[in-house]
Formats: C-alpha cells, structure tokens, sequence
C-alpha cells in the first residue's frame, strides 16, 4: 500500500507544480523520478543509470523521428502546403455541407501540423467557408477544432503518440498503430461533427475585434495571398502520405504470413518503412515546396525552428521515459500485479489516469507521456502486455488525453480567441466537444479490446 501511496504523491505533485507553479514539465517529470527512486528505496548506486539510461535510450530510439516529424509539419505550415491540401479538399467536397468540410481538413491536417498551429493557418479558411454558407460561425470552429484534434492524439507521426509507443514499448510497431488509429480518429472526429451539427443555426455575440490583441484578423484571400503561388495538391499532401504509406507497406510484409517472401523485396520494404527512413523520405519531398520561397535560407530557418518546437516535447518524453524506469525498478509493479489482474478494467485505466491528467493540467502532450511512464509497468497485471494490448493502450492514452480541454489548455483559447467565442460560450461548446469526443474515441477502443485482447 505504500508503493501506492507514494505513486499517488508523486502524480499529484507532477499536476500541482506544473498547473498551479507553472514549473517545465521536464522539470517536474525528472524531479519525480529521482524523487521517487530515493522513496521507492532503489539502491543507491543503480539511481543514477535507471534515470540517465532510459532518458538516453528513449531520446536515442525516438528522438529523430519527432524531430523529423516536425520539420515536416513546419514546412508544410509554412510553405502554404497545408492551405493547398484545404483547398484540395473543399473542391472535392464543396460547401454544401460545410462543418464536414472543416472537420475532414482539420483531420487530415493535423497529422504533421500541430493542432494549435493547424487552426491559426486555418482559421481564415473556416470563416471564409461560414460566411460563403451562412451556416454558425460555432459550428465550424467546434468542426474544425475536433477534426484536428482527432488525429493529434491519436495518428503517429504526431509527437504525442510517438512517444507514448516508445514508452510503452510498441514503437517498432507503428504501422499497427496507425492502421487502428486512424479508423479510431475518424470516429472521434465523427462524434465531434455530430456535436458541432447541433450548432449549425446557432448564433452567439462574438468578442469585440478590439479585445483580439495578438490575433491576426487577415482574411482568407489575404492569408493566400501571402504564401504567393500554392503548390499543387499531389505535392502537399506526398509529405504526409508517404511515410505513412512506407510504415504501413513495412508492417503488411512483416506479417507472418511474408506476403512477399523474405528476398531483397522484403528487407527493402522493411528498411524504408522504419519510421526513421519514412520520415526522412517525407522531409525531403516536403523540402522540394520550399522552391522559390526563399530555397536553402528558408529550409534553413524551418529546421531551427523545428528544433525549437521539438526540443520540449523531446526534454518532456525522455524524462518521461525515466519516471516510468524508476516505476518499473519499484516495488510497485508487483503490487499492481497482485491487486490490479483481478479487476478487469484493462483499457480504463490508461484512458481514466490520461483524462484526469490533461483536465488537471491542460497539456494533451505532457498528459501522454506522462501516463504512458504510469501504466508501462502495469501492462501485465492490465493484461494488455501483447502487441495489440499495446497498441490500444496508447490510443487509450490518446483519447484520455483529449478530456477535457478547458481555461488551462492553450489550444482552448487558440480556438476560443481565434474565433472570437466569449469564454462562457467556449466552456459551454469546446469544452463539452473534447469530452464527447474522448469518450466516443474510447469507446471504439474498448469494443476493439473485447475483440483483440
């Protein structure tokens, strides 16, 4: 029971400081895990390397796989790629119904490009859209913000769910991920589509333009302009797709079946599927939108920002790695054991601690690493230690991580402020759609443990 007790301490302590103190999350996650080696009574001497050893390893398994991931979704936010794969899309689908339009292009956006960049870039475009079919301006914000964040819990190669596989062990194996979480996400997105429909004819008094102190307020012929030529649809969305495609292909032929032998066929496929090599192949395609808008300068700028967005989530992810070390060397694993495999709540654990940890802190990212390090050690006496047990843990990370987005999560007031939505509005809407949304995303989930686990 003390093992116990000094878990629940230490998650409580890990929300307070970076809720309430505004304390790094790198800070509080590693403060943690020394903290609890010295409470947890691990030898003196093995402190040390079980901190400093799954910090590196993590970094050194994942690291460049985010990294890359984020140069990606950079370039394509900066080069107008993203606007591109927008405007691609509303061709396809039209007007006609315009909160499905928003909600397919958040979706598919926020694969590369962060959920909170996705909507600065596309905001414009939803206010174009709502002004073009007289529809609320609510429902395509609340559109909108559910679409992209279906897929950025749940889709690799976004950060968060990159480096819950890596924590929980199922990294090699993101091509399954992917191949369930998409149909996961699209449900998700659907939930939120549905919840934004009730909103369709409803008005509400928007915040004054002079409240919006650092908002852009371009419209959407402004927003195009600025970008000068888009490129064409094929080339924005070949960044994303792929290495998408690349780690998908790589997982069908390591199948045990080796539906295409174990020749040279099979160990080219598998190479260019590592997620490594599939990203590297995607940033170079992503590099080649950067012709004419400003070439190796502007690539140059792209990486150094890239680094900027990824170094905390990187910081974040390896201390993450070392709370989860310190956890599995405790006496805690045997306790969970012993008291947890008789419950039956498998995948409600994951997705319960994960929701308990965004609503109390509001980061979706420091709520996925930091519940993967808790349930890693847990996987066993969950009964969700195979492959697709880990897999549907780290989707049910995902979607606990989406509940609930409110006052102390940025992207509720990126959406908020961006859309002009006055905040009783915005608990009332966004908040209520994150929850709606979470639960349909575990809902799926749970029906695909009853049938794979």
């Amino acid at each position: 029971m003390s093992s116990l007790l000094i878990l629940l301490v230490l998650v409580a302590g890990i929300v307070f400081v970076t809720a309430r103190w505004k304390l790094s999350p790198f800070l509080a996650l590693m403060g943690a895990a020394v903290l609890g080696a010295f409470a947890f009574r691990l030898p003196l001497e093995e402190i040390v390397p079980t901190v400093t050893t799954a910090f590196g390893g993590t970094l050194g398994n994942i690291g460049l796989v985010i990294l890359f991931g984020t140069m990606i979704g950079m370039i394509l936010e900066r080069s107008g790629a993203a606007i591109a794969m927008a405007e691609a899309l509303i061709r396809i689908l039209g007007t006609r119904f315009p909160n499905l339009t928003m909600s397919i292009i958040g979706w598919i956006v926020s694969i590369p490009v962060f959920c909170d960049s996705g909507y600065v870039i596309l905001n414009s475009l939803r206010k174009a859209v709502t002004l073009r079919t007289g529809v609320s301006a609510l429902a395509t914000s609340i559109a909108l913000m559910t679409g992209l964040y279906a897929t950025h819990t749940l889709v690799p190669p976004t950060p968060g769910p990159l480096a819950a596989a890596e924590t929980i062990g199922i990294a090699d194996n993101l091509g399954m991920i992917i191949a369930i979480g998409v149909p996961v996400s699209v449900v998700a997105a659907l939930a939120g589509l549905a919840y934004a429909r009730l909103f369709t004819h409803r008005e509400f008094t928007p915040l004054p333009a002079e409240s919006e102190e650092d908002i852009s307020t371009q419209t959407y012929e402004e927003l195009r302009a600025s970008y000068g030529r888009l490129p064409n649809a094929f080339h924005a969305f070949l960044p994303i797709l792929l290495p998408l495609a690349l780690i998908c292909v790589s997982s069908v032929v390591q199948l045990p079946a080796r539906p295409v032998g174990e020749g040279v066929a099979f160990d080219v496929l598998t190479f260019l599927g590592t997620p490594l090599i599939a990203l590297i192949l995607g940033l170079l395609v992503a590099v080649t939108l950067l012709r004419g808008r400003g070439g190796l300068a502007q690539f140059h700028e792209q990486v150094h920002e890239s680094i900027r967005v990824a170094a905390p989530i990187l910081l974040i992810t390896g201390a993450g790695a070392s709370f989860g070390a310190v956890l599995r060397a405790s006496p805690l694993t045997g306790f969970l054991s012993e008291h947890l495999s008789g419950l039956g709540i498998g995948l409600a654990v994951p997705f319960l601690i994960a929701a308990a940890l965004k609503t109390a802190q509001g980061s979706s990212t420091v709520s996925i690493v930091s519940t993967s390090a808790l349930v890693a050690p847990m996987l066993a006496s969950l009964g969700l230690s195979s492959p697709e047990g880990m897999v549907l843990t780290v989707l049910a990370v995902g979607a606990g991580a989406m509940v609930v987005s409110h006052a102390n999560d940025s992207y509720f007031w990126v959406v908020s402020q961006i859309s002009r939505i006055p905040v009783p509005t915005a608990y009332r809407t966004l908040s209520v759609a994150t929850v709606i949304e979470g639960v349909a995303a575990f809902a799926v989930i749970q029906v695909l443990g009853f049938v794979l686990l």
